[in-house]
């Protein structure tokens, strides 16, 4: 059953071919058989997910037929539920439980889907490869020597091996497409606003936004109808009327006109992946599509505009862990500022250190006009790109990633390095548009991920774009060698 997407999982259970319970099972068999390759997950949680299996059975028994009824997910542990560790990959929160359950999390109880577990993450979102996690890194199923991208690795660890049928994400500058397009799923970050941030432990306010990793678009689709709400306890969530992502998957592309930002197929791109896209452009041309040049100007200012907004954000979130009032203290403290010190010290990792220092640096007296104000006038500008090319073109496409996964260690020496390989995917968080990532070809056995971007809250569309790839093309129903 492991092999199944969630389309066809619930049809499944609703025709009584298996229950929820067994389900659950089986993933948990899964889990505790294979996990260990893989370090996917940091929480499983069997009694619960069983508990919630048996209310789901009882549910469809009685003629529920909500899409996700039954259906066994994971949570990347960004997100708080109730009772169970809420970490964010970092041992300053290793042993918080959480008291209440983010508003996403409630979203699927109220669904009837079953909750696997907790899956690793890099510390606090920080990170595209999912090495910085105080729980070790997470290896990518279709080459374990080789990261799975960050900052959801772990989620997109989980899918791939098929250790879960569809994941919860979240993503700051690229953190759910850049894992998607390494592990060869399908991951989609929503515009900004339209899912709840309410109880998604803050990385950066105002770039941070939950979505989800599938096997496909329209799995997808479902967990997002589920996930995507308002919330008038999350100040930045939109109240705008909600669609069925479903409703639109089957609409023909022609007609449809996709922009080609020459920025994205420059230096740094490697030529095999640009040769996938190139290759995916024209299966989108020969389903009708229409495909033209455009110029996103401001693009090689999106990453140092990113790394001066997002560590500054940072800093201000993360001052609240301080010894205090939960998380992780340090043993006898001699006074108030050597329970601060030590407390931060040992419960902060490297790249979130690195992240906190600059951050304050570009808030401080004397330095807020020329960083941070600046890089705010940058990001408007990236966003301004955005408006003009979406007056003539209905789909950005590009690259996801510049280079498929590469291995253990070959950048964490270079934050830069590692840095860059979200060139593609910041100025969407900075714009607060919707993103997608599809897979469009392998490298090396590796998988190639291709970036559909959409106008403001056009996720439908979005959707209904990459299915239609789907439909034409099988990049989608390859498995990572190890699952076989």
């Amino acid at each position: 059953m492991h092999t199944k997407t969630i389309a066809q999982l619930g049809k499944a259970l609703r025709s009584k071919e298996i229950s929820s319970v067994e389900l659950t099972q089986h993933y948990l068999d899964r889990i505790a058989a294979l996990d260990a390759n893989y370090n996917s997950y940091i929480t499983v949680t069997p009694e619960q997910a069983l508990a919630q299996a048996q209310a789901a059975d009882a549910r469809l028994a009685e003629g529920d037929s909500s899409p996700l009824c039954g259906i066994p997910i994971a949570h990347k542990d960004i997100f708080c539920t109730q009772g169970v560790r809420t970490s964010c990959g970092s041992k300053m929160l290793d042993t918080f439980i959480a008291p209440y359950d983010a508003t996403i999390v409630e979203n699927y109880l109220k669904a009837g889907a079953v909750m696997l577990g907790k899956t690793n993450m890099d510390e606090f979102a920080m990170g595209s490869s999912n090495e910085t996690s105080y729980y070790g890194p997470v290896k990518n199923p279709w080459n374990t020597n080789c990261v799975p991208g960050g900052s959801s690795g772990g989620s997109a660890a989980a899918v791939a091996a098929l250790l879960a049928p569809g994941a919860t994400a979240s993503d700051t500058g690229g953190s759910i497409r850049q894992p998607a397009a390494l592990c060869g799923l399908t991951g989609i970050k929503p515009t900004y606003g339209r899912v709840s941030r309410w109880g998604m432990i803050a990385f950066a306010s105002s770039l941070d936004q939950a979505g989800t990793l599938t096997r496909n678009a329209e799995d997808a689709a479902l967990m997002l109808n589920v996930m995507a709400s308002f919330d008038d306890k999350d100040s930045t969530c939109v109240d705008q009327p909600l669609e069925d992502y479903t409703a639109n998957l089957g609409d023909s592309l022609a007609g449809l006109t996709i922009g080609i930002p020459e920025e994205y197929f420059g230096e740094g791109l490697h030529p095999d992946t640009a040769r996938a896209v190139q290759e995916a452009i024209k299966t989108y041309e020969s389903l009708g599509a229409k495909t033209r040049s455009i110029s996103l100007p401001h693009t090689h200012l999106a990453v140092p505009a990113y790394y001066v907004i997002a560590p500054a954000e940072c800093s201000a979130n993360l001052s609240r862990f301080d010894g205090v009032r939960y998380g992780h203290r340090c043993d006898a403290p001699k006074d108030l500022a050597d329970l601060y010190k030590r407390s931060r010290s040992e419960g902060f990792g490297d790249e979130v250190k690195r992240r906190i220092l600059v951050g304050t640096y570009a808030l401080s007296a004397g330095y807020y006009d020329a960083y941070y104000n600046k890089a705010q006038q940058v990001r408007r500008l990236i966003k301004q790109d955005f408006v003009e090319a979406f007056a003539d073109v209905d789909v950005i496409l590009g690259p996801t990633s510049p280079s498929p996964a590469f291995e253990f260690g070959a950048k964490t020496q270079d934050p830069v390095a590692m840095y860059l390989e979200d060139i593609y995917t910041i100025a969407t968080n900075l714009a607060g548009l919707p993103g997608l990532s599809i897979p469009c070809g392998l490298v090396d056995g590796k998988p190639v991920g291709l970036q559909l971007i959409g106008n403001y809250f056009a996720e439908g569309k979005l959707l209904n774009v990459a299915h239609q790839f789907q439909l034409a093309t099988d990049f989608h129903q390859q498995l990572a060698p190890a699952t076989a």
